[in-house]
Protein backbone atom coordinates (compact mmCIF):
# COMPACT_ATOMS: atom_id res chain seq x y z
CA UNK A 1 0.00 0.00 0.00
CA UNK A 2 1.21 3.64 -0.97
CA UNK A 3 2.27 5.43 2.31
CA UNK A 4 0.74 8.36 0.85
CA UNK A 5 -2.36 6.53 0.64
CA UNK A 6 -2.30 5.03 4.05
CA UNK A 7 -1.29 8.14 6.03
CA UNK A 8 -4.61 9.69 3.91
CA UNK A 9 -6.85 6.96 5.01
CA UNK A 10 -6.13 8.02 8.68
CA UNK A 11 -7.93 11.24 8.33
CA UNK A 12 -11.19 9.69 9.07
CA UNK A 13 -9.91 8.01 11.66
CA UNK A 14 -9.89 10.98 13.75
CA UNK A 15 -13.36 11.57 13.15
CA UNK A 16 -15.54 11.87 16.33
CA UNK A 17 -18.61 10.74 14.62
CA UNK A 18 -19.21 7.02 15.50
CA UNK A 19 -22.41 6.84 13.96
CA UNK A 20 -23.59 3.34 11.80
CA UNK A 21 -24.03 5.59 8.45
CA UNK A 22 -20.63 7.41 9.21
CA UNK A 23 -19.01 4.06 10.50
CA UNK A 24 -20.48 2.68 7.24
CA UNK A 25 -18.91 5.51 5.00
CA UNK A 26 -15.99 5.38 6.77
CA UNK A 27 -14.68 1.68 6.11
CA UNK A 28 -12.36 0.65 3.87
CA UNK A 29 -14.01 -0.82 0.46
CA UNK A 30 -13.84 -4.20 0.87
CA UNK A 31 -15.78 -4.16 4.13
CA UNK A 32 -18.18 -2.04 2.63
CA UNK A 33 -18.83 -4.55 0.20
CA UNK A 34 -19.10 -7.25 2.56
CA UNK A 35 -21.82 -5.53 4.71
CA UNK A 36 -23.50 -4.81 1.20
CA UNK A 37 -23.64 -8.76 0.56
CA UNK A 38 -24.73 -9.25 4.03
CA UNK A 39 -27.52 -6.74 4.12
CA UNK A 40 -28.41 -8.16 0.84
CA UNK A 41 -28.63 -11.46 2.03
CA UNK A 42 -30.58 -10.38 5.19
CA UNK A 43 -33.15 -9.02 3.19
CA UNK A 44 -33.22 -12.33 0.74
CA UNK A 45 -33.50 -14.44 3.89
CA UNK A 46 -36.25 -12.24 5.35
CA UNK A 47 -38.14 -12.44 1.83
CA UNK A 48 -37.48 -16.38 1.80
CA UNK A 49 -39.02 -16.65 5.69
CA UNK A 50 -42.15 -14.64 4.39
CA UNK A 51 -42.66 -16.68 1.31
CA UNK A 52 -42.42 -19.79 3.70
CA UNK A 53 -44.55 -19.22 6.17
CA UNK A 54 -47.18 -18.54 3.66
CA UNK A 55 -46.75 -21.68 2.07
CA UNK A 56 -46.79 -23.66 5.28
CA UNK A 57 -50.11 -22.19 6.63
CA UNK A 58 -51.30 -22.76 3.10
CA UNK A 59 -50.50 -26.24 3.02
CA UNK A 60 -51.55 -27.08 6.16
CA UNK A 61 -55.00 -25.71 5.80
CA UNK A 62 -55.25 -27.86 2.43
CA UNK A 63 -54.39 -31.23 4.45
CA UNK A 64 -56.83 -30.32 7.32
CA UNK A 65 -59.47 -29.48 3.94
CA UNK A 66 -58.63 -32.50 1.86
CA UNK A 67 -58.36 -34.92 5.40
CA UNK A 68 -62.08 -33.58 6.15
CA UNK A 69 -63.14 -33.96 3.02
CA UNK A 70 -61.96 -37.66 3.00
CA UNK A 71 -62.91 -39.01 6.49
CA UNK A 72 -66.37 -37.43 6.01
CA UNK A 73 -67.83 -40.23 4.23
CA UNK A 74 -67.95 -39.20 0.97
CA UNK A 75 -67.22 -42.00 -2.07
CA UNK A 76 -63.30 -41.70 -2.91
CA UNK A 77 -64.31 -41.92 -6.06
CA UNK A 78 -66.58 -38.73 -6.19
CA UNK A 79 -63.95 -37.08 -4.52
CA UNK A 80 -61.28 -38.75 -7.03
CA UNK A 81 -63.47 -37.10 -9.81
CA UNK A 82 -63.87 -33.70 -8.15
CA UNK A 83 -60.09 -33.29 -7.70
CA UNK A 84 -58.51 -34.68 -10.82
CA UNK A 85 -60.15 -32.07 -12.98
CA UNK A 86 -57.77 -29.25 -11.24
CA UNK A 87 -54.25 -28.92 -10.26
CA UNK A 88 -53.67 -30.39 -6.68
CA UNK A 89 -51.01 -30.22 -4.39
CA UNK A 90 -49.55 -31.87 -0.73
CA UNK A 91 -52.39 -34.79 0.43
CA UNK A 92 -54.58 -34.32 -2.39
CA UNK A 93 -51.61 -34.97 -5.16
CA UNK A 94 -51.20 -38.16 -2.76
CA UNK A 95 -54.23 -39.25 -3.35
CA UNK A 96 -55.05 -37.94 -7.08
CA UNK A 97 -51.69 -39.96 -8.08
CA UNK A 98 -52.85 -43.14 -6.30
CA UNK A 99 -56.50 -43.09 -7.59
CA UNK A 100 -54.84 -42.56 -10.82
CA UNK A 101 -52.71 -45.85 -11.24
CA UNK A 102 -55.86 -47.24 -9.47
CA UNK A 103 -58.17 -46.85 -12.30
CA UNK A 104 -55.70 -46.90 -15.01
CA UNK A 105 -55.18 -50.73 -13.59
CA UNK A 106 -58.71 -51.62 -13.79
CA UNK A 107 -59.07 -49.87 -16.56
CA UNK A 108 -57.06 -52.00 -18.62
CA UNK A 109 -58.61 -54.93 -17.53
CA UNK A 110 -55.32 -56.73 -15.71
CA UNK A 111 -56.53 -59.95 -14.35
CA UNK A 112 -53.68 -60.09 -11.45
CA UNK A 113 -53.17 -57.49 -9.22
CA UNK A 114 -50.11 -59.01 -7.83
CA UNK A 115 -48.31 -55.82 -8.32
CA UNK A 116 -51.17 -53.10 -8.07
CA UNK A 117 -50.01 -52.43 -4.51
CA UNK A 118 -46.74 -51.93 -4.89
CA UNK A 119 -47.59 -49.81 -7.76
CA UNK A 120 -49.53 -47.40 -5.48
CA UNK A 121 -47.09 -47.46 -2.48
CA UNK A 122 -44.19 -46.34 -5.29
CA UNK A 123 -46.28 -43.43 -7.19
CA UNK A 124 -47.20 -42.29 -3.07
CA UNK A 125 -43.90 -42.07 -2.56
CA UNK A 126 -42.84 -40.01 -5.61
CA UNK A 127 -45.47 -37.82 -4.82
CA UNK A 128 -44.50 -37.44 -1.78
CA UNK A 129 -40.91 -37.11 -2.45
CA UNK A 130 -41.76 -34.01 -4.56
CA UNK A 131 -44.15 -32.41 -2.32
CA UNK A 132 -41.19 -32.15 0.17
CA UNK A 133 -38.87 -30.97 -2.19
CA UNK A 134 -41.27 -28.08 -2.55
CA UNK A 135 -41.59 -27.27 0.58
CA UNK A 136 -37.77 -27.19 1.20
CA UNK A 137 -37.18 -25.59 -1.66
CA UNK A 138 -34.61 -22.56 -1.17
CA UNK A 139 -34.10 -23.81 2.57
CA UNK A 140 -30.24 -24.57 1.72
CA UNK A 141 -29.95 -20.74 1.31
CA UNK A 142 -30.97 -20.31 5.03
CA UNK A 143 -28.61 -22.62 5.75
CA UNK A 144 -25.48 -21.10 3.87
CA UNK A 145 -26.33 -18.09 5.55
CA UNK A 146 -26.83 -19.08 8.52
CA UNK A 147 -23.58 -20.90 9.19
CA UNK A 148 -21.15 -18.50 6.44
CA UNK A 149 -22.89 -15.23 7.46
CA UNK A 150 -20.59 -14.83 10.41
CA UNK A 151 -17.67 -15.99 8.95
CA UNK A 152 -17.82 -13.12 6.01
CA UNK A 153 -18.46 -10.92 8.42
CA UNK A 154 -15.42 -11.98 10.55
CA UNK A 155 -13.66 -11.65 7.63
CA UNK A 156 -14.20 -7.64 6.89
CA UNK A 157 -13.93 -7.28 10.56
CA UNK A 158 -9.99 -8.56 10.12
CA UNK A 159 -9.49 -6.49 6.95
CA UNK A 160 -11.01 -3.44 8.72
CA UNK A 161 -8.42 -4.03 12.08
CA UNK A 162 -5.46 -4.64 9.42
CA UNK A 163 -6.57 -1.13 7.08
CA UNK A 164 -6.69 0.25 10.99
CA UNK A 165 -3.50 -0.40 12.38
CA UNK A 166 -1.89 0.58 8.79
CA UNK A 167 -3.54 3.56 8.99
CA UNK A 168 -2.28 4.20 12.90
CA UNK A 169 1.23 3.26 12.00
CA UNK A 170 1.16 5.74 9.43
CA UNK A 171 0.21 8.51 11.45
CA UNK A 172 1.97 7.68 14.85
CA UNK A 173 -0.78 8.04 17.01
CA UNK A 174 -1.90 5.98 19.12
CA UNK A 175 -4.71 7.94 21.09
CA UNK A 176 -8.12 6.39 21.74
CA UNK A 177 -9.65 9.22 19.73
CA UNK A 178 -7.89 7.68 16.82
CA UNK A 179 -7.71 4.07 17.40
CA UNK A 180 -11.45 3.30 18.61
CA UNK A 181 -13.61 4.94 15.13
CA UNK A 182 -11.33 2.61 13.15
CA UNK A 183 -11.82 -0.57 15.35
CA UNK A 184 -15.70 0.18 15.57
CA UNK A 185 -16.02 0.62 11.88
CA UNK A 186 -14.33 -3.30 11.38
CA UNK A 187 -16.77 -4.49 14.60
CA UNK A 188 -19.16 -3.55 12.29
CA UNK A 189 -19.09 -5.79 9.80
CA UNK A 190 -19.23 -8.84 12.35
CA UNK A 191 -22.28 -7.26 13.54
CA UNK A 192 -23.78 -7.24 10.02
CA UNK A 193 -22.87 -11.18 10.01
CA UNK A 194 -24.75 -11.94 13.22
CA UNK A 195 -27.77 -9.88 12.20
CA UNK A 196 -28.02 -11.72 8.92
CA UNK A 197 -26.99 -15.56 10.11
CA UNK A 198 -29.33 -15.35 13.15
CA UNK A 199 -32.79 -15.15 11.82
CA UNK A 200 -31.68 -17.35 8.97
CA UNK A 201 -30.76 -20.04 11.70
CA UNK A 202 -33.52 -20.03 13.41
CA UNK A 203 -35.86 -20.06 10.03
CA UNK A 204 -34.07 -22.89 9.05
CA UNK A 205 -34.41 -25.04 12.14
CA UNK A 206 -38.27 -23.63 12.92
CA UNK A 207 -38.94 -24.46 8.87
CA UNK A 208 -37.06 -27.76 8.55
CA UNK A 209 -38.78 -28.91 12.07
CA UNK A 210 -42.18 -27.41 9.99
CA UNK A 211 -41.22 -29.98 7.15
CA UNK A 212 -40.87 -32.86 9.11
CA UNK A 213 -44.27 -32.27 10.55
CA UNK A 214 -45.90 -31.97 6.87
CA UNK A 215 -43.97 -35.09 5.14
CA UNK A 216 -45.05 -37.30 9.02
CA UNK A 217 -48.46 -36.63 7.88
CA UNK A 218 -48.47 -37.19 3.90
CA UNK A 219 -46.58 -40.26 5.05
CA UNK A 220 -49.18 -41.17 7.81
CA UNK A 221 -52.15 -40.55 5.31
CA UNK A 222 -50.32 -42.88 2.84
CA UNK A 223 -49.91 -45.81 4.82
CA UNK A 224 -53.82 -45.52 5.45
CA UNK A 225 -54.50 -45.08 2.43
CA UNK A 226 -52.60 -48.30 1.17
CA UNK A 227 -54.28 -49.91 3.67
CA UNK A 228 -57.93 -49.08 2.16
CA UNK A 229 -56.77 -50.32 -1.11
CA UNK A 230 -55.06 -53.05 -0.03
CA UNK A 231 -58.55 -54.37 1.49
CA UNK A 232 -60.25 -53.58 -2.22
CA UNK A 233 -57.87 -55.65 -3.63
CA UNK A 234 -57.90 -58.62 -1.91
CA UNK A 235 -61.88 -58.57 -2.27
CA UNK A 236 -61.31 -58.07 -5.90
CA UNK A 237 -58.72 -60.96 -6.24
Amino acid sequence: MNPADVAQSALPLASSDVSLVALFFQAHWVVKAVMLGLLACSVWVWAIAIDKILLYSRTRRAMDRFEQAFWSGESIEELYRSLASKPTQSMAACFVAAMREWKRSFESQARSFAGLQMRIEKVMNVSIAREIERLERRLLVLATVGSAGPFVGLFGTVWGIMSSFQSIAASKNTSLAVVAPGIAEALFATAVGLIAAIPATIFYNKFTAEVNRQAQRLEGFADEFSAILSRQIDERA
